[in-house]
């Protein structure tokens, strides 16, 4: 365990070196973030299809309880319970566009973590950066608990617990707890807890903060470890996971329709009905609920007493709780959306829950078809300061005001953008597929998908890291 521990501090002060220029100091944040005796305790695994390449590289890392799939090298590195997806990186031979430029890929694009601590969490997409097409790197960065990295390339990066980067090249930087970026490009920057960011340089901006104190019950730092609601929440969850983590061969789920797909890491309690299309990930749990044709329920989502009509995205990391969803609702990052069962969430059809909501109800709440949500939400009348119809939203050339959300530039181009992603997650996860189109999605490949588990080191100085090895095909 002794090298395990060396390279923490190493990591650590990795970190620190990038963040200096921002005065940022990592080390009371990491304290007790890993413990060392876990990291012997679970093993990891990897995935095949004939699909994805199998083309993994590990060296002096440890990898316990972590999950890969596609084309990916880790180096000098701790994952504890990460999820690393490399199913929808770019393949040799396919071109890269970008603005104005065409970027032929000469070789598979690779997910490369170095000299990094990621801690439960998730690695997605591929890289946005043109600079790096064939090369999603992640570089002397620590993210801590239920963060999400998607197609974002990071250098010298922090990110707190459920902070996400999306489509963003991170340098530097710090993202705090519970924050959304959705940037393009950043550098030395340092993001204060709660901020909700999404900007295309002279297209549109959107910004919204959390009153620090509102945050607060939900998810803060205390005595430098993360605390609050949505930790007792996960936690209070947890033991579910158990069986499907210890066990070797679960029962089918006969019920499952032929062209769904439920991941094996996944959580299905009874009651819960799944219709044609739906694509259930790794690490969902799902209890008492039904999803309708073409939904998905990502990495890290809770759905529970709810029901989702149909071709609904409940995005990495997003919570339903006594919810009902019309058909085409988009939940986003994170998102925590809890009514009660005498007081239920309804969400017309066509709405946007932005990244990164809180909506958290004790009366009835119905939100209109075509709206856009952010913010925290406890009642009707927060929902009227922190919402907006898209048919609204499009008619907005300069500038708008709303509470504590502020937006510039064009309205309707950030509607586009936002339903053209919605349309793209559902074609690539298969909510549309038919035999006669051919237009098989993850939701569909991956039941063609097989499992292997690695092992670490179990005793003396190399404990808890894993042995240096190539999986190749």
């Amino acid at each position: 365990m002794k090298e395990l521990k060396k390279l923490y501090d190493r990591i650590v002060q990795q970190v620190n070196i990038n963040l200096r220029e921002l005065d940022f100091d990592v080390r009371p944040f990491v304290e007790n973030l890993i413990d060392p005796e876990k990291m012997t305790k679970f093993y990891a695994f990897y995935g095949i299809t004939p699909d994805h390449p199998l083309d993994l590289e590990f060296s002096h890392s440890g990898l316990a309880g972590s999950y890969f799939l596609g084309k990916c090298k880790v180096t000098n590195s701790l994952l504890y319970k990460s999820d690393i997806r490399g199913d929808e990186l770019k393949r040799e031979g396919s071109t890269f566009t970008f603005q104005n430029f065409s970027i032929p890929l000469t070789t598979d694009e690779v997910i490369d973590i170095r000299d990094s601590a990621l801690i439960k969490t998730l690695v997605h997409n591929y890289s946005h950066d043109p600079e790096t097409a064939e090369r999603f790197f992640i570089r002397s960065t620590l993210a801590m608990q239920f963060a999400n990295i998607h197609g974002s390339p990071m250098d010298g990066c922090f990110l707190g617990p459920f902070a996400t980067v999306d489509l963003t090249t991170a340098h530097d930087s710090v993202i705090g707890r519970y924050s959304y970026i959705q940037a393009g490009e950043v550098h030395h920057l340092r993001i204060k807890p709660g901020t909700i960011w999404v900007n295309s340089p002279n297209n549109f901006n959107f910004y919204y903060r959390y009153k620090p104190e509102a945050l607060q019950p939900y998810v803060h730092m205390e005595d430098g470890q993360p605390s609050g609601l949505l930790f007792d929440f996960i936690e209070e969850h947890q033991g579910a996971f158990q069986r499907v983590f210890n066990m070797v061969n679960l029962d089918v789920i006969d019920t499952i329709p032929a062209s769904a797909s439920l991941d094996r890491y996944a959580v299905i309690l009874p009651k819960t009905t799944i219709a044609e299309n739906v694509l259930v990930s790794q690490r969902a749990y799902l209890q008492n609920s039904a999803l309708g044709k073409g939904a998905n329920a990502q990495e890290n989502c809770y759905i529970i007493n709810s029901t989702l009509a149909g071709f609904d995205v409940t995005a990495h990391g997003a919570k339903l709780i006594e919810a009902d969803l019309e058909e085409n609702v988009f939940v986003g990052f994170n998102s925590f959306v809890r009514g009660t069962a005498e007081s239920r969430v309804c969400i017309g059809q066509r709405c946007i829950i932005m990244p990164h909501t809180i909506i958290d109800i004790d009366e009835p709440l119905e939100i209109p078809p075509g709206h856009l949500v952010w913010g925290l939400i406890k009642n009707a009348r927060d929902l009227q300061e922190n919402s907006v119809s898209l048919t609204e939203l499009t008619k907005i050339e300069k500038s708008f005001t709303r509470g504590r959300m502020h937006f510039e530039g064009n309205g309707a181009q950030f509607v586009k953008a936002f339903q053209d992603r919605i349309q793209h997650i559902l074609e690539v996860n298969g909510a549309f597929y038919d035999e006669e189109h051919n237009n098989a999605g993850h939701a569909q490949k991956n039941q063609n998908l097989s499992l292997n588990t690695i092992q670490p080191f179990r005793f003396g100085e190399m404990e808890g890291l894993y042995p240096n090895m190539i999986i190749k095909l």
